[in-house]
């Protein structure tokens, strides 16, 4: 009896003391809400979830502080349709981003959590790592600042176009010590494990990339949960650390993520680190969906949740009545690859993933997904299948834009024809993943500047995949860059046609119209991305003003670039050409200064040291143009107009052998129609016909199939 007694005494105690260790905790009215995202990370590839070839002790010291939800899982294994998921705790097909291009995510039609929080008073700001999360995507609504500060590589994939999380966490940290006295929610964004791999050299050790990666992100979110204790702010904050989806790492024939949805592209890590370290070091057995968060959030703010969510409270799944059906899809295959989209469910320890050969695996036997078990697990696939039907939503046209863009789509004949609705089933995506293997090789030899390899690669692909949009893309742009315009136009009509006129797509056939000398058309193109890329459009709409030679235009859409939300590299360097064109030399040079100290170390920009290059010949500073023009050809020595340009200078400071001796590095080191025909006008404004027509003839020669050399020559 004392013992029994004793007991209720302690149950009574524990009560009234106020911890909490069962049911809702909070709430935390005014508290600090941190919500980090890291991007591209398993939660099997860390030791808080019993991996042990890495150490993060950031990771795990963060574990100790919060409670850890031993089975989360993502919904679709794409960063941008992930992050308005989180954000806003809905479904992609309820949210309507169902690709990071071509969506843009309206916060008017869903009820969104920074919006939310702001309008209960709290400061909002987030600071992200990729361009995918761009503030003209519709995230950046409801913050008081969005920081997207991300260089486009428009040669390159969308996620590519990156920065380091160091400077995005201090950009993050520079924002909070303004708000720190006051509610506020940050959200950051680091995009390392993400591709490419390049781990911080202190973790370069390691005999896997990604872990070394994985390392990387873990320093980072330690030096910054390490300011936040500094500060203060950590010990009273609500924070959340998790992954938008995983990384397929080659366990069923993806290196990467958006194709598959099997366990490693949908298990994600998520801890929540409550005030104080309220339950600290406990973990959460029931299944978590990251559309929790949003929930979970708005609860521990005190704040009421929004009605129709499939998402619960996080501290409250014990309750849960049922077993939860964890939906995810993608539609990345369609879209991209013109292979069949996959949805799946995950109920209890089963996994169904419906594709044109559907996959069942149980999960307790068979975590790595290696069995497929649907032949003897009838009434269970049946289930599953049902419920994926009854969740399943239209695919809109990832075109997703305003009225206006939508028309000058449809004049121009893309609207309408986006992934080939009706054109029956497509191949599932398990018979062609190999073929990622060769558009891996394609892209990297054009990431090399070795374009002539390049592009049978990117042929072979499209002949073989005939809606796969990102090769279409490629081909064109490698094209391109060899000087093969006419076949560069035909694969952007192809790629603007399986897109369905997508705005990124629009502006890579824009740059090439106005390489053409199609102003007109150039613009056209350019206007359909200024939606979801207003810097990169207006930018484009200054060159087009720019050629021509409508000055005034061509400054007020530079100024307008420049000021529209992202890097400002591009606009600065063609704000200095639309300078140098109106006669104002030093201004110009200015601007470049200006790009230059925004370079990070060891980084490139084309074009810029050209700009360089032609103020400071045109102020007779030669040997500084000199310079400016070899650094351009050391970095983009595929690209022609530094050569020329340099040809040009040697030609004026009297030195003709050095001007003949470019142009033939040129040619010779390129051996690319576009090579030859910068040369040949070159040779041409320098006043060497005879030579001009010489190598024109020998161009021919060599690159027989080319119509811009023929066109050249008539």
């Amino acid at each position: 009896m004392r013992v029994l007694a004793a007991l209720a005494v302690l149950a009574v105690l524990f009560s009234s003391c106020g911890g909490r260790s069962t049911g809702e905790p909070g709430p935390y009215k005014n508290a600090p809400i941190i919500l980090i995202s890291v991007d591209t990370l398993r939660s099997d590839r860390l030791p808080a979830y019993g991996y042990d070839k890495v150490k993060t002790p950031a990771f795990d010291a963060f574990r100790n502080d919060a409670v850890l939800f031993e089975r989360a899982y993502s919904h679709v294994p794409l960063t941008l349709p992930s992050h308005a998921t989180i954000l806003s705790g809905r479904l992609p097909g309820e949210h309507g981003v169902r690709d990071n291009s071509g969506y843009v995510f309206s916060a008017a039609k869903t009820p969104y959590l920074p919006k939310l929080l702001h309008d209960a008073g709290y400061k909002t700001g987030a600071a992200v790592s990729t361009f995918v999360l761009r503030a003209e995507t519709g995230m950046a609504e409801g913050f008081d600042r969005y920081e997207a500060n991300i260089e486009v590589r428009p040669t390159e994939s969308l996620g590519n176009s990156q920065r380091s999380g160091r400077e995005t966490s201090r950009v993050a940290l520079d924002w909070l010590k303004t708000v720190s006295s006051e509610p506020f929610f940050l959200f950051l964004h680091l995009y390392e494990p993400h591709t490419p791999y390049a781990p911080e050299p202190a973790f370069a050790s390691y005999p896997d990339p990604y872990d070394g990666e994985v390392a990387t992100a873990d320093a980072i979110v330690g030096d910054f949960l390490a300011e936040l204790k500094r500060t203060g702010v950590y010990d009273r904050a609500v924070i959340v650390l998790l992954s938008d989806h995983g990384e397929g790492l080659r366990d069923h024939g993806e290196q990467e993520h958006g194709i598959f949805l099997y366990r490693e592209a949908l298990q994600v890590p998520l801890m929540v680190k409550l005030p104080k370290s309220e339950r600290g070091g406990s973990a959460v057995k029931e299944p978590a969906q990251l559309l929790d968060v949003f929930p979970t959030l708005l609860g521990l703010a005190g704040l009421p949740a929004p009605q129709g969510l499939q998402g619960h409270s996080l501290f409250g799944l014990a309750g849960v009545s049922g077993e939860r059906t964890v939906l995810a899809e993608t539609f990345y295959p369609r879209l991209h690859l013109g292979w069949s989209e996959l949805h799946s469910a995950i109920r209890g320890g089963s996994h169904y993933i419906e594709a044109p050969e559907p996959e069942l695996y149980d999960l307790g036997a068979d975590p790595a997904e290696k069995t497929n078990v649907l032949a003897r697990e009838r009434r269970t696939y049946a289930e599953l299948r049902k419920a994926v039907e009854a969740a399943k939503a239209p695919l809109a046209a990832p075109s997703a834009v305003d009225e206006e863009t939508a028309a000058k789509l449809a004049s121009l004949g893309y609207l309408g024809s986006s992934v080939k609705a009706g054109d029956g089933p497509l191949p599932d995506p398990k018979a062609k993943i190999h073929t990622l293997d060769d558009f891996g090789r394609a892209l990297s030899l054009a990431g090399a500047q070795r374009y002539a390899e390049a592009v049978p690669l990117f042929q072979q692909l499209v002949r073989d995949n005939p809606l796969m949009l990102d090769s279409w893309e490629s081909l064109g742009q490698a094209l391109q860059k060899l000087g093969r315009h006419d076949e560069a136009l035909a694969a952007y009509e192809e790629a603007m046609k399986v897109s369905g006129g997508a705005g990124h797509v629009a502006l890579s056939m824009a740059a090439l119209l106005l390489d053409m000398d199609r102003l007109d058309d150039a613009r056209k193109h350019a206007e359909i991305g200024l939606p979801t890329s207003p810097a990169v459009a207006h930018n484009l709409l200054a060159q087009v003003a720019l050629a021509k030679k409508d000055l005034p235009a061509a400054e007020k859409e530079a100024r307008a670039a420049l000021e529209a939300r992202g890097s400002r590299l591009g606009p600065l360097v063609t704000l200095a050409g639309v300078l140098e064109a109106q006669g104002k030399l030093e201004e110009a040079l200015k601007l470049t200064d200006d790009a230059l100290a925004e370079m990070k170390p060891g980084q490139t920009f084309t074009g810029l040291y050209l700009v360089r290059g032609d103020l400071f010949g045109r102020l007779d500073r030669g040997a500084e143009a000199e310079q400016a023009f070899l650094r351009e050809i050391h970095d983009f020595p595929a690209d022609t107009a530094a050569y020329t340009r340099l040809a040009a200078l040697y030609a004026a400071l009297g030195r003709p052998a050095e001007a003949v001796n470019a142009l033939r590095t040129l040619v010779e080191t390129q051996n690319s129609p576009a090579a030859y025909i910068a040369a040949v006008k070159t040779l041409r404004i320098l006043g060497d016909p005879q030579g001009a027509a010489a190598l024109l003839r020998h161009a021919i020669a060599t690159h027989p199939e080319s119509k811009e050399l023929r066109a050249l020559a008539g």
